[in-house]
């Protein structure tokens, strides 16, 4: 058993270090550039449309989830009268 561990363990061992990693382009100064321009546009839209659709879903969540607990304060607070 102790034998097989071992033998699973070192195979592992070396399928992880053995591969080749995918070369990643640095983009951390375009995107510190893009981000640092003043050009009149808020920081949490600079991103593009993918940051602009993410902002008008939170803001739309925001308030209808906002609404919904006035409501629900609103009949909590107001009893139903007995029949």
């Amino acid at each position: 058993m102790y034998r097989q561990l071992m033998g699973l363990r070192q195979l592992s061992r070396q399928t992880i270090t053995s591969s080749t990693r995918r070369q990643i382009a640095n983009s951390v100064k375009e995107k510190q550039k893009m981000f640092q321009e003043d050009n009149g546009m808020p920081i949490h839209l600079k991103g593009g449309s993918k940051d602009a659709v993410l902002y008008r879903a939170t803001m739309t969540l925001t308030v209808f989830g906002s609404g919904y607990v006035v409501y629900e304060l609103l009949t909590a607070a107001m009893p139903k009268k007995p029949q």
